[in-house]
Parts: C-alpha cells; sequence; structure tokens
C-alpha cells in the first residue's frame, strides 16, 4: 500500500459533506433567513406607508367637496328662510286688515280680503275657524306652513349632514396618517435589527418591528379605502 493511500480518506456515499462540517454554517443560515425576512419586512411596509400617505389625500379631497355642499346648502337653505319670512309678513299683513275688517263689521271687506288669502294662509284660516278659534290666529296653527318653510328645513338637515361626513372624512386622513407614523417605527425597527449589535438584540429589534407591523395591517384592514 501506497502512503498516498494510507492518507486518503475513504469516500463512500455516507460520508458528510465538507461544507457541513465547516464552523459557522448553521450561523449563515440563520443570518441569511435574518437578512430575508428584514428585507420583506422592508419591502411590504414601505408600500403600506406609501399607501397611507395616499389615502388622507382622497379623503382630504371628499372633505372638501362635503364642506363645499355643505356651504352651499346652507346658503339655499338662507335663501329659503328669507322666502317662508317674507311670506309670513305678507300673510300677517293681510291678516291684520281682515282682524280690522271683522271688528268694524264689514263683511264685505272680509270677503274681499279672504279671496286675497294664498293657498297656505287659506289652509291655515280654514282650520282656525273650524277649530273654534281657540289659536291667536291661523299664523299660529300647526296648519301654517308657509312656502320656503319646509324647503329651508330639508336643506338645512342636507348641509349638517354633510357637514358631519366632512369631519368624518377629515378624521380618516388623520387616521391613516398616524398609522404611517407606525409603520415608520417598523422601518426604523427593522432597520436598527441589521446593524451589527447582538444577536438576542437583533432578534429582539426584528420581533418588535413584526409585532408592530401585524398591528398596523390589522388596524390598516378596518380602515375605509378611496381610490
Amino acid at each position: 500500500m501506497s502512503a498516498s493511500d494510507a492518507v486518503a480518506e475513504p469516500q463512500g456515499i455516507d460520508a458528510e459533506p465538507v461544507a457541513s462540517r465547516e464552523p459557522g454554517a448553521p450561523d449563515r443560515g440563520r443570518r441569511r433567513s435574518f437578512d430575508a425576512v428584514a428585507v420583506f419586512l422592508l419591502a411590504a411596509i414601505a408600500v403600506l406607508t406609501a399607501w397611507c400617505g395616499f389615502q388622507p389625500s382622497k379623503w382630504g379631497g371628499e372633505m372638501s367637496v362635503a364642506f363645499s355642499q355643505a356651504s352651499s346648502a346652507r346658503v339655499q337653505a338662507s335663501e329659503e328662510s328669507s322666502t317662508a319670512r317674507d311670506a309670513r309678513a305678507s300673510d300677517q299683513a293681510v291678516w291684520i286688515e281682515w282682524v280690522l275688517a271683522e271688528a268694524h263689521g264689514d263683511t264685505a271687506l272680509q270677503a274681499f280680503i279672504e279671496r286675497r288669502f294664498t293657498p297656505e294662509f287659506r289652509v291655515a284660516f280654514d282650520a282656525w275657524e273650524a277649530d273654534g278659534r281657540v289659536e291667536n290666529g291661523p299664523l299660529a296653527m300647526d296648519e301654517y306652513v308657509p312656502p320656503g318653510s319646509v324647503e329651508a328645513e330639508e336643506l338645512a338637515a342636507k348641509a349638517d349632514a354633510r357637514f358631519a361626513d366632512a369631519l368624518e372624512n377629515n378624521q380618516r386622513g388623520d387616521n391613516y396618517s398616524i398609522l404611517t407614523v407606525l409603520f415608520a417605527l417598523v422601518l426604523f425597527l427593522t432597520a436598527m435589527a441589521q446593524r451589527d449589535l447582538a444577536p438576542w438584540v437583533k432578534r429582539t429589534l426584528l420581533g418588535l418591528a413584526i409585532v408592530a407591523a401585524v398591528v398596523g395591517v390589522i388596524v390598516l384592514a378596518t380602515f375605509p379605502i378611496r381610490i
């Protein structure tokens, strides 16, 4: 047997690969896995951060539209209220003349004035007489609804609703902005976990980043979306 044969190692199928016997191989595998998780987390959170930056702009636009509609409805409600006040003032002037004519016993003038009643005042006047004239005139009756009063109430309600929608849209945008801060914390923790620190510190930082990311994604899933 030659000297070279004596020192040669057997190369059977059960022989352990040289690479697996190299010191530090498991550590390199764990390090690669750690880096892969960190890179994936950075990429995913970067996308979610961009999304959270996009949504406030959309909800801000919705807020502006709602505020504009609320303002427009408020102006229209004011105009209708003015119409109702003018109608009431006109009916009141006619009513005063009717009362004076009745006080003087001038039935012909009373009949003349009654023919000039507006439809809205006529309804209230008939209800007032049918009720035995208990109320202080037709203007005090629930049946008296001057033109513009119903429209004014509806427009005022619409203005209030759109104003509330605007505030809600503003809050939605703020919620996305706050979530952006949380995702920024995830990016910070992940970046720090890739520094040359003690292994347990790196694992702790990455674990905290993952927990914060999961919480952020769960919260994000509850938010409304505007495209």
